[in-house]
């Protein structure tokens, strides 16, 4: 089967001190819900401009659905929907009015099946755009890609200013997409987003791709910063050697560590005592990406070309 997306070395500077990405060879799957995970500034945006034809690239290729993103420009443009992390929209129509005409673009869609996305994503398409909220605008722009049924949906930061409510239809509606052979390609720098919905997940830093892994994957690797109130006073040697465990400092009754992978071995040390209290405090992206490949670009280029 065809990869829906397929890159080989793929490179783009902006000016010879301005890199946008460097070397990125990706294939994403057909059928497949994929994350593309990276830090504000990491080349994700740039990637997507890539694939879309909206930018050059210096040096590699590119093909979506088998074919050149650049010879065969309009060919792609019919079979891929793409929300841009920043909506730009008519801000004089309604919601209706603007999906209609987009549908009429596109030949027409099953005004059956949009309104009832319209209804599943509660948008109110009656209203101006220019009155609507961020979320709302968002909303616009995830009808307008679904409604086409597109082979490829490539999606920039698609939960911005959604409900955690409508975040969790957007996960139905990329889900089904899945089961009806169709892929999702969707850009975040939140780990959460996409952890529990994609299948596979491409990690991109400094314009590098440093790995490509499956969440099962991801979460073996998973960081997390605990802090656990103990009911009396620990000491630090019941937990220095475990395994996993790093950054670990004992306060009287406070314990804060980082665990990298299971955290089976450090509840099993805790429950010998009386727990309080356990709290979980979220680590960025890039403290994970640092935990896992460390910070200087030497290690970043020696795991992307591990990955190639």
């Amino acid at each position: 089967m065809t990869a829906a997306i397929e890159t080989h070395k793929l490179t783009k500077w902006y000016s010879h001190r301005s890199r946008g990405i460097l070397d990125v060879d990706l294939v994403v799957e057909t059928g497949q819900i994929f994350g593309f995970l990276g830090p504000n500034g990491a080349g994700k945006s740039t990637m997507i401009r890539l694939l879309l034809d909206l930018i050059r690239p210096t040096s590699g290729s590119a093909q979506v659905l088998g074919l050149d993103v650049h010879r065969d420009r309009l060919a792609i443009d019919r079979r891929v929907s793409y929300v841009p992390g920043e909506l730009s929209l008519y801000s004089e129509l309604t919601g209706r009015q603007l999906l209609t005409y987009l549908g009429n673009l596109q030949g027409g869609v099953d005004a059956v099946y949009r309104d009832k996305l319209i209804e599943r994503l509660e948008l109110d398409p009656d209203k101006r755009i220019k009155s609507l909220s961020r979320g709302n605008k968002q909303k616009v722009g995830l009808v307008a890609a679904f409604m086409i049924r597109p082979e490829l949906l490539i999606l920039d930061e698609p939960t911005a200013g959604l409900d955690p409510f409508i975040q969790l239809e957007f996960e139905h509606l990329c889900e089904e997409a899945r089961t009806e052979g169709r892929t999702v390609f969707i850009s975040s720098h939140q780990l959460p987003e996409v952890e529990h919905l994609c299948d596979r997940v491409g990690i991109i830093r400094e314009g590098r791709l440093l790995a490509v892994e499956s969440i099962a994957a991801l979460k073996e690797r998973a960081l997390r910063r605990l802090e656990i109130d103990f009911g009396e006073p620990v000491g630090v040697e019941a937990f220095a050697n475990l395994p996993g465990v790093r950054d670990l400092t004992v306060t009287d009754s406070v314990l804060r560590c980082t665990v990298m992978g299971s955290l089976d071995a450090l509840v099993k040390a805790a429950a010998r005592y009386e727990v309080r209290n356990l709290r979980s405090i979220d680590t960025s992206l890039e403290e994970i990406f640092m935990a896992y490949y460390g910070a200087d670009d030497g290690a970043a280029e020696e795991v992307s070309h591990a990955a190639a």
